[in-house]
């Protein structure tokens, strides 16, 4: 987990070295608009950009730790049940942690709903620039807003996944034999940790990786029938 952990910083500061990166290059070099950027102007515009940038992915940065800490609490469960000599114990550890769970979430759930502001936002920016803005909008000048969608999804990817590992919680407990005459209690305990429903909660709603996809794939129709429309208004 460690690992992973340094994993994930590195992935957002080579984020975050992207956008940086990305940001100094010109628009068009034979544009007036870009001589007059030049010296003073264009360095403030990069340095705001980066800035905007980091401020973004460092919030995203910290909801992505918070969840891979979350996940490997889960782990910890789950390798910790093993040694348990009773279901009634494992249905003990198991409301500790998916109280933890709940609070974690309950503390991160309004930098999640920024995080999703700015990405419902810069999607459909983003790509209707790209679409629209060929010759203004180069591959270069694109790069800050995909990296930094890249970055949020890549969090709400963490979060999701902390939900679909609670669901294979009581498959586990199933598979272990507690000896004999358990049965029925380890059933009990099976139904109630399903029944529990623990994962990643947003203002009382579970984050799962199903919703996190029909949200792109939704984003994805709003976005083309606006291209669409714009498209025929040009024409």
């Amino acid at each position: 987990q460690a690992r992973k952990a340094q994993r994930d910083k590195a992935v957002f500061l080579f984020l975050w070295a992207g956008v940086a990166v990305s940001s100094a290059f010109p628009e068009d070099e034979g544009r007036e608009r870009d001589a007059e950027l030049l010296g003073r102007q264009k360095v403030l515009i990069v340095i705001l950009q980066t800035i905007f940038s980091g401020v973004i992915l460092c919030l995203a940065y910290g909801v992505g730790y918070i969840s891979r800490s979350l996940s490997t609490m889960i782990d910890a469960f789950c390798s910790s049940i093993v040694a348990t000599k009773s279901p009634q114990e494992v249905a003990h550890i198991w409301n500790m942690t998916q109280a933890v769970l709940r609070k974690a979430s309950i503390s991160v759930e309004h930098c999640l709903l920024v995080l999703c502001m700015i990405l419902a936002m810069m999607v459909p920016l983003t790509l209707i620039d790209g679409a629209f803005g060929a010759r203004s909008a180069p591959l270069p000048t694109l790069l800050p807003g995909i990296l930094i969608i890249c970055g949020i999804l890549y969090v709400f990817l963490l979060a999701a996944a902390i939900s679909e590992q609670c669901t294979r919680v009581p498959a586990l407990i199933n598979a272990i034999c507690f000896g004999e005459g358990t049965e029925v209690a380890r059933q009990q305990t099976v139904d109630y940790i399903r029944s529990s429903a623990a994962g990643f909660y947003v203002f009382g709603m579970r984050l799962t990786l199903v919703m996190v996809v029909k949200f792109m794939y939704l984003w994805c129709i709003v976005v083309v029938s606006m291209m669409t429309r714009l498209g025929d208004d040009l024409a």
